[in-house]
C-alpha cells in the first residue's frame, strides 16, 4: 500500500473537541502507515490561511481541517462554516489535492463532543475522504 503525507491543521478555539479530533485522525493514519504534520491556528476560520501558507512551502498529499465552530445567539457561526467550506473547496480546486473538512458546526458542546468521540470522529472520516480521492 503506498503512503501519503497529511497535513491536519487544528484549531484551539475548542481544546477538548479538537484534541479528540485530532487523536482520531493521527490514530487512524498511523495505523494505515501515512505521515504526517499537524499545526495549529487560534480559531477556524484561519484553518484555510494556514492551511495555504504551509502548501505554499511544502509537499503534501492531502489535508484536513479540524475545528469546531458551536453556535451561539446569533448567525455568526453560519457565516464563519460558510467562509470555511467555500475557502476549502477554493484551495483544494487550486491545489490540485484533497483538502477535507473536519470542522464541526454543532448547536452544543455535547453534540461536538459526541462527534469526536472515538465512536463517531469526524476527523478519522475526513481523513477516509481524502484517501478515496487520491487514490482514484
Amino acid at each position: 500500500m503506498k503512503t501519503y503525507k497529511f497535513l491536519l491543521v487544528a484549531s484551539n478555539f475548542y481544546p477538548e473537541i479538537t484534541k479528540d479530533l485530532l487523536r482520531g485522525a493521527q490514530t487512524y493514519l498511523k495505523k494505515q502507515g501515512h505521515k504526517f504534520d499537524i499545526t495549529y491556528t487560534k480559531g477556524s476560520l484561519e484553518i484555510p490561511t494556514k492551511i495555504s501558507m504551509k502548501l505554499e512551502k511544502k509537499k503534501y498529499d492531502a489535508a484536513i481541517a479540524i475545528g469546531c465552530i458551536i453556535k451561539g445567539k446569533t448567525d455568526h457561526y453560519e457565516i464563519i462554516a460558510n467562509a470555511i467550506t467555500k475557502s476549502l473547496l477554493h484551495l483544494s480546486i487550486q491545489y490540485k489535492l484533497p483538502i477535507t473538512n473536519s470542522v464541526l458546526t454543532c448547536r452544543n458542546i455535547k453534540q461536538a463532543k459526541d462527534r469526536s468521540s472515538n465512536e463517531v470522529n469526524r476527523a478519522k472520516e475526513a481523513v477516509d475522504a481524502a484517501i478515496a480521492v487520491i487514490k482514484d
